[in-house]
């Protein structure tokens, strides 16, 4: 099976979003033990699971056990897995 450029493209793209907000998660972790840190909000974490990063966020809430208490990331982020993937399915139809 050979790949076509666009497709690669997309999971190229895809690979860094999702590495980037792993890596998100992680910070923002560190940064709440730190008294006086500067955290990263959540709408953030949500744009960026939006965007195609959520397997990275929905990854780093439970490696790092962080916002695994919130409902609204324990319902929204897998929302928006199924959302990714209905996104990533429908480019893969139109390639």
């Amino acid at each position: 099976m050979i790949i076509s450029f666009s497709a690669l493209y997309i999971l190229i793209f895809l690979s860094l979003i999702n590495l980037a907000a792993f890596l998100i998660m992680l910070s923002d972790k560190l940064s709440s033990t730190r008294s006086g840190a500067e955290r990263i909000s959540e709408g953030k974490m949500f744009f960026l699971a939006a965007i195609g990063g959520s397997l990275g966020v929905y990854l780093g809430m439970f490696v790092f056990r962080h916002k695994t208490r919130k409902w609204y990331f324990l319902i929204g982020i897998p929302l928006l897995m199924l959302e990714n993937a209905a996104t990533a399915y429908l480019f893969y139809l139109s390639l």
